[in-house]
């Protein structure tokens, strides 16, 4: 099996990390768009992740009151790949949401969530916009037809530290998040170490009551994000001595059944568990129902 690519950026983790939460993201939410979502609207996260591997496929993603599905990524560059990327986790989350509901072979219409996507830029090469539209029909092949039969568009805005203030100041995790990430950044160019440039920033904010709660609580996580790249041949190295070990505690087979259990509790498709475990659709099945 090839090796999963890292996704995220360590400025993305942090992101990711920070707005991880209903509050937040009703205030994120509010800024992007100039809608309230109140406290009496139910919000369900369902950022996608790889169980495999512990690894966020995506950003951040939840639904709203089974209505809309807001799908957001922060990037320190530019991937004008992102609507392709969009789609594609548009179509798991929706697939996700729909895995159980027999009524999508009903032949009347079901309404489904709509989907909303944002981009928010945060890198150091310039955009000279505060805002831009990518779109997934860019994308495609010419193929003489100028009819464009699936159209995915994608809002991407700049939170630079300074830049779209009217929007950024509606939050302020986002405020202080561009402020942060801004600070890092000028200790970099004044020529400290990657590391002292993060202990640096952290300092500062939390004295000038940037993300100060946040940091305080979080300041060893976040260091580690930020400087901390992971290493898939340890990871590798690691699973298979926790492997060995709980083969020889619970029995090869037990174990493998262990694992499978805890993938299917997770949502882990049947095809991806069996290709992985060696384990057979019956199997799995008595697995899942409690036979075994």
């Amino acid at each position: 099996m090839d090796k999963p690519k890292t996704t995220n950026t360590p400025k993305d983790s942090v992101f990711t990390f920070l707005f991880n939460d209903e509050t937040k993201l009703r205030e994120l939410y509010f800024a992007l768009t100039g809608t309230k979502i109140t406290k009496d609207v139910p919000i369900i996260i369902n950022t996608l992740k790889d169980v495999l591997f512990m690894e966020r496929i995506n950003d951040i993603s939840f639904e709203v009151n089974g209505q809309l599905i807001v799908l957001i990524e922060h990037q320190s560059t530019i991937n004008k790949n992102m609507p392709l990327r969009m789609f594609l986790y548009a179509a798991r989350l929706y697939e996700k949401i729909f895995s159980d509901d027999k009524n999508i072979y009903r032949a009347s219409r079901i309404t489904i969530p709509r989907p909303q996507f944002f981009v928010l830029y945060n890198g150091l090469a310039p955009m000279l916009e505060d805002e831009k539209i990518l779109k997934l029909s860019e994308s495609f092949a010419d193929y003489g037809d100028n009819f464009i039969h699936l159209e995915l568009e994608i809002k991407v805005i700049n939170i630079n530290y300074g830049r779209n203030i009217d929007i950024v100041n509606k939050s302020k995790n986002l405020s202080d998040y561009s402020a942060f990430i801004a600070k890092i950044e000028e200790g970099k160019m004044e020529g400290l170490t990657k590391e002292d440039a993060f202990n640096e920033a952290i300092k500062y904010c939390v004295s000038n009551n940037i993300l100060k709660e946040f940091l305080q609580t979080h300041s060893s996580e976040v260091f580690n994000m930020l400087t901390t790249t992971w290493d898939w041949d340890k990871y590798y190295e690691v699973r298979l001595e926790e492997t060995r070990e709980e083969g020889i505690k619970e029995g090869i087979k037990e174990g493998i059944k262990t694992l499978a259990r805890n993938l299917l509790a997770d949502g882990v498709s049947m095809q991806l568990i069996a290709k992985n475990t060696g384990l057979n659709e019956q199997e799995l099945k008595k697995l899942q129902q409690g036979q075994e």
